[in-house]
This record gives C-alpha cells, structure tokens and sequence, in this order.
C-alpha cells in the first residue's frame, strides 16, 4: 500500500498507527476515504488535514481491545468496522500471550482488508451474503490451540471452507511459525502471506467456481474435481515436486491450491509496487535497463507491466536483504506459466472491476430518468 502521512503534521506513518509519533495526536484510519484522520487534544471529533470534522467513532475493537485503529459512521450497525465484523470466533483471551498474537492477527487482516478494498473486490459479511443471495460471505475463525502449543502437534487447521477462514493462534508466534516453516521447508511463511493464500480460496468460489472463466482456469491450473484428499496424500508422502510451472511446492499439490497460492503471490506484488511507487522508487542503474520505476497504478494494470518492473525491484530487495544478514525479501522465481496464471486472476479481478463500474452507470442512468419522469 502507499505510505501514510499525519493530517496534522505530515510526518509519514506505519498502517498501524494509532497515535502520531511526532505531534502525538490521536489517528484513526477512514477506509472510505484511504486517509488517517487525527483527535486534537480535547477534541470530539475527528479531522483531516484541512481542519474539517468528520462524524466518525473508532470501531470497538479499539474501544474494549485497543488492538483496531480503523474508523467507522457513526450509525455503523454492530460498532465493528470493515474488516472487523467479519470475526465470527475470536479466541480465549485468557491464555499465555493471547492478546498479544491475536493483535498481530488482526494488524495483518486490516492489510489484507485494505488491499481488497483497493481491488474492490466483495466483502459481505455471512449476514450480507445471505440477504443478497451472493453465497458464501466471509468469515473468520481465530482459534488458540493449547494442546498444540504444549506437545507441538497442532490440533487446529489454518484453511478455507465455504467462507469460513480459520486461524491458529499460534501462526502469529514468531518462533513457532518458523518452526513450522523449517518443518515445511518453506522459504516464505508470514501472518499476512496466510491471509492471502486463504482469500484466494475464497475468491475462487466467489468468482471462478460458477463463472465462465472456470474452463480457462482448468486448462491453467487444473481440474479441481480431481481428489483432494489423495492429493495432499501425494504431495505430503512425495514431495510434490516442484517445478517453474508452480510459484511454490504448496502450488503443486491441488489447482485450488495453485489458484490460491498464485493469487497470495498477486496480491504480494501489487501491495508492495503500490508501496514502491508511493514512495517514488525508481532505479536508474540497474543492468539491462534505461529506469526501474513504477509509473502506474498497480490495482489496475496489466500483468506484463507488472512483473516487469516487479522483477528488478525484487532482486534489489533481496540484495539489501542480503546486505543485512537477512532472508531474501521474495525468494521466489516467476516463470511464463506463472505468469499466464496471475494474468488470469489479474484480469477477473480487473474484469469485477468492470462490471461494478456498469452497475454504477446503471444507478446513476435510473436516477436521473427517475428524476426527469418527476
């Protein structure tokens, strides 16, 4: 995403930010206008940075957990902002270092949320879905799991299932997930990269399963109708075998997996170039190119141009990574079957776009036929 400034002082913000670290005044995220929003001293409502008030209230997870710092009407219905009133469990905050790891959960979450919001992509709650008949609504379980923390045999799965993304706890524990990820001899696993494998799974079955793309996506990915369960058997008892038609071994294992682990990769990308370009990156001095710039809007362009700049960009992190004593910041190669498989999801996504950008001429023709019939 791009970065953040005070409203009140300009200084540049983390996404996390609930107080200024420079004026310390208090800050509110407005998902509805992608902008922070400050509390002077004594002050009742919030403001931007042209003095003007906003009738907004922070969302309550802020007020009983302070672990929120997004904003909402102040008619919202439940008190919960966007991404928020998705939570249908959260877990047992009574447990060793329960707040604090379900506070690193939903700081990743509200990233994820972002990111759809920018792609403008559906987020009706159960409730939502049920009333406009776009079955399934999203959902999310966050779930501790003590027995697992105690013997080291996890005893909830992190997974999709019909809208419902469940979380364990113990994803947000930073030696357990690397532990996890020696384990699985993974070369990424982060708290947000687990969000957008699991909201990939659900956009498939919100925008592929019933849609006439779904062909297309079989001659892609593969036919999904093929066993599940005999394929995590195989892929567990062999392996896999990845190869640069995957854009990790997890990949190989299920299209529905392939799809979902693309899709992450997708949203990896886009976030990070939206934060490049907000920020100004360029480069004029890398091999075999004139400039590295990103001279577009991320969320809506074309593939191609995409990983093309994203290419350089990454090899340069890696190498400042490496500078540092550090993993490589995207250790991952991007082949051209990669990239015809984020080109698919790029251009559904862009395609959602399109038809909402229709429903909204749509509303606008009826009102104003609506208004000259009066």
């Amino acid at each position: 995403m791009a970065p953040f400034a005070c409203p009140n002082c300009t200084r540049l913000l983390h996404f996390e930010a609930r107080v200024c670290p420079n004026c310390t005044f208090t800050l509110g995220y407005d998902p509805a206008s992608d902008r922070f929003l400050f509390l002077a001293d004594n002050a009742t409502k919030w403001r931007d940075g042209d003095g003007v008030e906003h009738e907004l209230v922070v969302c309550g997870n802020n007020n009983q957990y302070e672990i929120c710092n997004w904003l909402i009407p102040e008619e919202a219905q439940g008190g919960l902002c966007l991404a928020c009133r998705h939570n249908r469990t959260i877990p047992d905050l009574t447990g060793p270092q329960v707040p604090e790891r379900w506070a690193k959960i939903e700081a990743a979450k509200r990233r994820m949320f972002h990111t759809l919001l920018k792609l403008r992509l559906p987020i009706e709650t159960q409730a939502e879905a049920a009333e406009l008949g776009t079955e399934p609504g999203l959902a999310f379980d966050f779930l501790y799991d003590p027995v697992g923390e105690e013997t080291g045999t996890v005893q909830i799965t992190t997974g999709h299932e019909a809208g419902l993304i469940t979380l364990n706890l113990l994803e947000a524990d930073d030696a357990q997930r690397e532990k996890m990820r020696n384990a699985l001899n993974e070369p990424y696993r982060t708290l947000l990269g687990h969000f957008r494998h699991e909201i990939g799974h659900y956009y498939w079955a919100r925008l592929v399963e019933h849609s006439d793309d779904l062909q297309r996506f079989r001659d892609l990915f593969g036919d999904e109708r093929i066993s599940y369960e005999e394929a995590m058997q195989k892929h567990y008892g062999s392996g896999g075998g990845w190869t640069t038609d995957f854009v990790s071994s997890y990949a190989t294992m299920h299209p529905w997996e392939d799809f979902a682990e693309t899709f992450a990769h997708y949203l990896h990308i886009v976030d990070a170039m939206a934060t490049m370009r907000g920020l100004g990156m360029s480069m004029d001095n890398f091999p075999g190119r004139d400039e590295v710039s990103v001279d577009f809007n991320p969320y809506k362009v074309g593939t191609r141009q995409l990983v093309s700049e994203w290419l350089p960009f990454a090899f340069s992190e890696n190498a400042v990574n490496r500078s540092m004593g550090l993993p490589d910041l995207y250790p991952f190669t991007l082949s051209p079957a990669i990239e015809a498989k984020m080109d698919f999801i790029n251009r559904m996504l862009h395609a959602n776009q399109e038809r909402l950008n229709a429903a909204a001429l749509r509303r606008e023709d009826g009102a104003e036929e609506a208004l000259t019939a009066a």
